[in-house]
């Protein structure tokens, strides 16, 4: 569907709008848009007298060029009905009036039949603000008695950890890295997400501040770093121990902060003491040397912070391994110093926003395991899903055990309805596509959960052709089904109010702005404490002890690998929101492999015709055929997929997600994604 240019030799109009921008980042870019004939022009950092300071200056190459996301092809213009079979993408235009009415019969009929929970919202939603996630969403699908969706596909495990150890506390703020002494950027890389820490770290070294990168790639980051360690996906459990095991052994243990301030010490101890250096260098690939240094540097640093990023919770071990890095700052006593602590999800800096819509007690389903739910009668107690409502999210894309979902979604008998921006991989599988509004088309509120600030965003330019807002949408689904109340929000100020407080609301209005309670960039343990009910830091919570099947902080090594000895990891990378744009990608996207490992298996760049080898990936799973080509930064035995590819991009239309199993992590219940296992081989030309 393309959107029209103006007429040729039309007079047109230029004006700046200034807003925020709401996709999955940690900093929420405050912009400038420049905006002819009521279509973006130029999207660029707003400047410094209207931005916030951690992202003045510059932007993210992708909303840069976001004008290609609202105006391409691929946008959806209109409702549309599914006129032949799942997945080849084939539609008709209807009316608005004709979708709605056609969910609110489906979704009736569903009950009648089998009960509310037949129904199955799927959305994750990390590229919403606070008005366009939760809140007529969960007015429409909770009061109608729908099942409710887990939303573990990312982010679980690290917030069960932090939850367990910390409460929601926030962290240290990004611009405070600059005053570090030592800086730990662990299993995040800023240059593909969250890009404004870059320069941040570079002002800390020209000030004579370390950096580490703990990453199995050698990224942009790392290759400045003063230390990089590799491990293995899956071991940096073993190596958060080891320098828990080293501190305690080293008198590098604040014992006093401790005593003072912590609860499950001794037990930590306990459960880090078997791993020694040695033991932690066989376990993740590590030099001994590397680790050894790593402490030394640590235990030695003031202030010292640890950027823990969420690749860190992709396996088997990700909730033991989060909760052992956010613990290290405590056993260590780095807190109380500005720059001295740890980040995870700043978005503890603001308390008691959001709409609380409660919970009906319907039965819960985990988003990893949708392709089970979907397929299997017997995978999931209550009745069968009969209509699910895909917003906020791609789950073809997006979600593990990708063949099993495919094969949810070509079912016959499921009634599937996607509203999205644009033509997704799994909205060809719909049988009714409603078009969606983008950030700089409706109103929403920006919460940054790296950058400590409140956006009000308003719209910039009219929706492109007839694509409406959650707020619209739900709203009216919820009228349709008789499931408003009186004294419910309608409008996008009576939603602001209900989600952020009177007064937060009047102060967002008038500056535009909001900045923590504090009024300051929090310093951990001095501005914000534990919100724990003791207000101690919990090493050991007894939550999530009962929660891992082995117990916290155990160690789950894999399965032996001679069938499938490569791991697969599927990180960002700078093109790509998870799989938001992914239709602008250009030309196929290739597998990455160390030199080794392809040497190993006959696999060259640079044949007689100038490409790139084809190649099968496989497992047990499921398959991608594409191309490859060696990138020498990554740890042998482990080659890459980026996270978030589009069917039109591999030859064999599926993604990673199609290698990566639909098991759990220990503590979480979220996604293995860097589990997957897999081979690789030469496919001919």
């Amino acid at each position: 569907m393309t959107v029209p240019e103006p007429t040729p030799g039309e007079v047109v109009q230029a004006t700046l709008h200034h807003t925020a921008c709401t996709l999955d980042c940690p900093d929420s870019c405050s912009l400038e848009v420049k905006v002819r004939d009521g279509r973006v022009d130029k999207v660029r950092a707003a400047p410094p007298e209207v931005a916030h300071p951690l992202t003045s200056g510059f932007i993210c190459s992708k909303v840069g060029r976001i004008s290609r996301h609202l105006y391409g092809e691929d946008r959806l213009l209109y409702p549309a009905r599914r006129t032949g079979p799942k997945g080849d993408g084939a539609f008709e235009r209807i009316s608005w009036e004709e979708a709605l009415d056609l969910i609110v019969s489906r979704m009736t009929e569903a009950r009648t039949a089998f009960g509310g929970e037949s129904v199955l919202p799927l959305s994750y939603g990390g590229s919403n603000g606070l008005l366009t996630q939760d809140t007529a969403d969960a007015i429409l699908f909770r009061r109608f008695g729908a099942s409710a969706l887990a939303r573990n596909v990312c982010a679980a495990p690290s917030t069960a950890a932090a939850l367990g150890l910390y409460g929601k506390m926030a962290g240290v703020a990004l611009e405070d890295y600059e005053h570090a002494s030592l800086a730990i950027v662990w299993g995040a890389n800023p240059s593909s997400t969250g890009i404004h820490l870059v320069p941040i770290l570079r002002a800390a070294r020209a000030r004579g501040g370390r950096l580490v990168v703990v990453d199995p790639r050698r990224t942009p980051l790392a290759k400045q770093a003063d230390l990089h360690l590799q491990p293995r996906p899956g071991t940096d459990l073993c190596l958060a121990l080891a320098l828990h095991r080293e501190l305690f052994r080293r008198g590098g243990a604040d014992l006093d902060f401790l005593a003072e301030h912590a609860t499950g010490v001794e037990e930590l101890r306990r459960r880090a003491e078997p791993w020694t250096f040695a033991c932690a260098a066989e376990a993740t690939g590590i030099p001994e040397a590397d680790i050894a240094r790593c402490h030394e540097w640590y235990s030695e640093s003031s202030p010292a912070v640890i950027r823990c990023g969420w690749g860190v919770e992709r396996n088997r071990n990700g909730g033991s391994a989060v909760a052992a890095i956010l613990a290290l700052p405590a056993l260590a006593g780095k807190f109380k110093v500005r720059a001295g602590g740890y980040t995870m999800s700043n978005s503890g800096a603001f308390r008691n926003v959001g709409w609380r819509e409660p919970s009906p007690g319907v039965r819960i389903v985990n988003m990893n395991h949708v392709g089970r739910v979907l397929t299997d009668p017997d995978a999931i107690q209550g009745p069968p899903v009969q209509v699910l409502f895909v917003y906020n999210a791609n789950p073809l894309a997006t979600l593990p055990n990708q063949e099993l979902v495919r094969r949810g979604l070509a079912r016959e008998d499921l009634f599937t309805v996607v509203f999205d921006q644009v033509t997704t991989d799994t909205a060809r599988y719909a049988d009714l596509v409603l078009p969606a509004t983008t950030f700089l088309e409706h109103d929403d509120v920006a919460m940054g959960y790296g950058a400590m600030v409140l956006h009000d965003t308003k719209p910039v330019v009219p929706p492109v052709g007839e694509a409406r807002s959650n707020l619209r949408v739900f709203g009216d689904l919820a009228q349709r089904l008789d499931l408003l109340r009186k004294g419910d929000p309608r409008s996008e100020a009576e939603w602001r109010q209900a989600v952020l407080g009177g007064e937060r609301a009047r102060r967002l209005a008038e500056g535009g702005q909001a900045l923590p309670e504090t009024g300051r960039r929090p310093i951990q343990f001095v501005d914000v404490f534990p919100h724990t009910a003791d207000r101690r830091v919990h090493l050991c919570p007894p939550s999530l002890e009962a929660e891992s099947a082995r117990g916290l902080y155990a160690f789950h090594p894999e399965a032996s690998g001679r069938r499938y000895p490569l791991a697969l990891i599927s990180p960002s990378v700078p093109q790509t929101v998870s799989s938001t744009f992914g239709q602008l990608r250009s030309g196929p996207v290739p597998l990455e492999m160390h030199p080794d490992d392809a040497a190993a298996r006959g696999l060259k760049n640079g044949l007689k015709n100038g490409g790139r080898p084809r190649v099968r990936v496989f497992n047990g799973y499921g398959e991608v055929r594409c191309r490859m080509r060696l990138n020498p930064d990554l740890k042998p035995g482990v080659v890459l997929l980026p996270k978030g590819v589009w069917a039109r991009s591999t030859e064999s239309g599926t993604n990673a997600c199609a290698l990566a199993p639909d098991t759990l992590t220990d503590i979480g219940a979220g996604a293995c994604f860097n589990d997957a296992r897999v081979e690789v081989e030469a496919l001919t030309d």
